[in-house]
């Protein structure tokens, strides 16, 4: 062979972007992931001796072991490149098992990015195998594995197969239900505003009620009391009682970490946290420039840090001075404590090179490339300038005793904001306003307000949420979302997690038998544990035991004095047309469907579809119903499908273009629904 070197990296994009920086002496071969792993088929935990994982090789990876082994003996060296984690030191532990490597040797080759000046100096230091990487992964996943099942089993005899309870996951779903009873239970408290509108010379600004001139602020609880203050107005001259200018600064956000990026993209970009990790993947591994060949555009895209090298610190302030100037160029990085438990060996998320501009590379981009590389390079650029300065103006307005509030505010310096807009701030100018002054108001109106209940989780609040309790990392927030969906235990309505019935009696369950496993705090104090063995700090056996002990009684209990749950079918409220038996809704993996009730011996099932009342524009004569695409995502076709081949991603509203005479849509946008034309450029004005 051609090849002195063997370098094994985990996708086959990044063996390709690398052998072109190694050269003709390096071989670099992707071993596409994990190779051995936990058999799905049992428990494969060692009760008797240490816990010890039973692994295996990996289904179907067997010619792939087979052509890596071959691979390897040709090869004077190898060196183990997987992902620069705690996942990916486990596939470098594993290969080296299968290949017959000792883990104490210097095999393990880590970098932050995938560049050539960054790949060809980890290959000059390689290291050892981490060993309390690997005990740490080991710990998690013979965890999890004593979870999912011992508990998953249980619920199968007493609810019903399928059902699966995850160590993350049930912390995921309890805090979704605790929102949904707050929601449930949440009684709204009325208050009232007196909204005015003022005007000096020819200049018009808004006031709002604030209190009387003790200083104090006063809320208006009810119609009355907001009546009787308006009624104690004089007139409608008011005095510039007091006039406070000052200048406020706004410190740039720090760079990414994988949750802040999982919650703007999904903010920003209307990206799924999946799809979010998936592109962040492609810039990672390497992405084609041209003449320039494949590079990788960001460094490593799973971390809770926010440190970043000097060197691209460095680099960074010369690119700042030349593209905007001296006065935007930060002196001094702030200083941002770790998030506690934060792998901190890392760097955050930015772009490899600040040189490569967004716009100078986005015709090697998708459109969703170019996006998130947009937000990952602007967001990190930003957090190297100055902040953003701005001029604050507090009026007060006296009328009697009563006092009126205006705020108005305008950028008197960009900052970092030239790059980054962070959307928390418009310009709000107040006019040239001095104590004396008058100004007078042309109307002052009552309205109304009633407290609102907290919202429902989104994608990016429940990332948010599970990592500000310090429960799941980087790596889990993900697939942890998709486990909860996939089981039916929540569904996305408008974007936000809804429980459903099967989730809400999987965690009443949970909740009773097994308490500690929904516990957040317990969960949280478990990740501190699983990070003392990446240091070194504790025995994995020894924390597996502490926890496995009080949980087998748990177990023991629950399999006893659990009782068995029959989710009742509802009736549907019509009879099958092949049998002529009753048909009723089931719970089924992806939702609520209509079955006979005589099953097994008539197997007919319906999906349930919702009408929205509109006849299809296309044959006139069926309805228009709500579907799921495969990916779960909502759109309206045709009733009479397939005799109608009516489809829209958007919802009909059953009128017609008056401009073109083809059907009228309502779509979403920021701030309420629009109405547009199908076909034309006809729209109407955005309801808010």
């Amino acid at each position: 062979m051609a090849y002195k070197y063997l370098v094994i990296v985990e996708s086959p994009t990044k063996a390709k972007t690398i052998e072109k920086y190694l050269g003709r002496n390096y071989k670099v071969v992707a071993s596409k992931g994990h190779l051995r792993d936990l058999p799905k088929s049992r428990m494969a935990v060692d009760f008797e001796n240490d816990y010890q994982p039973d692994y295996i090789s990996i289904r179907g990876k067997g010619p792939l072991i087979k052509e890596l082994k071959k691979y390897a003996k040709g090869a004077e060296k190898i060196f183990l490149a997987s992902d620069p984690d705690r996942e990916g030191e486990a596939i470098a532990w594993h290969l080296a098992y299968l290949l017959g490597l000792d883990p104490n040797d210097n095999i393990r080759v880590v970098y932050n990015e995938v560049t050539k000046t960054a790949v060809k100096e980890a290959i000059k230091n390689p290291r050892p195998i981490n060993l309390d990487l690997v005990s740490s992964q080991t710990a998690r996943r013979v965890l999890d594995r004593i979870v999912g099942y011992s508990i998953s089993p249980i619920l199968w005899k007493k609810v019903k197969k399928g059902l699966s309870a995850g160590r993350v996951q049930s912390v995921a779903l309890k805090l979704i239900i605790n929102r949904e009873e707050e929601i449930n239970g949440f009684v709204p408290e009325e208050s009232w505003t007196l909204d005015g509108t003022f005007q000096k010379d020819k200049k018009v600004f808004e006031a709002a009620f604030y209190g009387l001139n003790d200083g104090k602020k006063l809320k208006l609880l009810n119609e009355e009391q907001a009546k009787n203050t308006l009624a104690k107005l004089s007139g409608n001259e008011f005095m510039v009682a007091d006039v406070e200018k000052k200048q406020q600064k706004r410190n740039p956000a720090p760079p990414f970490t994988t949750s802040s990026l999982q919650q703007d993209a999904a903010n920003k970009l209307n990206f799924r946290t999946r799809k979010t990790m998936m592109v962040a993947q492609q810039l990672y591994e390497g992405i084609p420039l041209g003449k320039e060949g494949s590079v990788g555009l960001i460094t490593y895209m799973r971390t809770d840090s926010t440190r970043v090298a000097d060197s691209a610190v460095s680099e960074t302030y010369a690119f700042i001075l030349d593209e905007y100037g001296k006065e935007y160029a930060r002196t001094k990085a702030p200083v941002k404590k770790a998030a506690e438990g934060s792998q901190d060996a890392h760097e955050a998320i930015r772009p490899s090179s600040d040189l490569r501009k967004p716009v100078d590379i986005e015709q090697y981009l998708t459109k969703d490339q170019f996006k998130l590389y947009q937000l990952i390079w602007s967001r990190f650029v930003a957090s190297q300038m100055q902040p953003a300065i701005f001029d604050t103006m507090r009026v007060n307005l006296a009328n009697q005793d009563l006092i009126f509030r205006a705020n108005g505010s305008k950028e008197n310096f960009a900052g970092f904001r030239k790059v980054y807009q962070d959307n928390k701030s418009k310009d709000n100018m107040l006019p040239d306003l001095v104590v004396g002054d008058t100004v007078y108001s042309k109307d002052i109106i009552p309205n109304q307000h009633f407290t609102q209940p907290p919202a429902r989780y989104s994608e990016a609040t429940l990332i948010k949420a599970l990592e500000e309790n310090g429960v799941g990392r980087p790596s889990t927030y993900s697939p942890t979302i998709e486990t909860i969906q996939r089981r039916y235990y929540v569904k996305l309505v408008a974007k936000r997690f809804e429980p459903t019935e099967l989730g809400t009696i999987v965690h009443g369950l949970v909740d009773t038998y097994f308490p500690r496993i929904v516990d957040v705090s317990f969960t949280a104090e478990m990740e501190k544990d699983l990070d003392a063995i990446e240091e070194g700090k504790l025995e994995w056996v020894k924390v597996i035991d502490a926890f496995y002990r009080p949980f087998e009684k748990h177990l023991s209990i629950a399999e006893a004095e659990m009782e068995k749950i029959e989710i009742k079918d509802e009736p549907a409220g019509f009879d099958c047309e092949l049998c002529g038996n009753p048909m009723v809704i089931k719970i089924g993996k992806f939702g609520k469907f209509y079955a006979c009730s005589n099953f097994p011996d008539c197997r007919n099932t319906k999906a349930i579809v919702k009408k929205i009342n509109v006849k299809c524009p296309l044959c006139k004569e069926g309805e228009v119903i709500e579907r799921k695409s495969k990916k779960n995502r909502i759109f309206f076709g045709c009733e009479r499908y397939p005799d109608c081949e009516f489809v829209s991603w958007d919802k009909p509203i059953g009128r017609d273009c008056p401009k073109c005479e083809k059907y009228l849509v309502q779509k979403k946008v920021r701030g309420g629904q629009q109405v547009k034309c199908s076909s034309c450029d006809y729209e109407e004005e955005v309801q808010k």
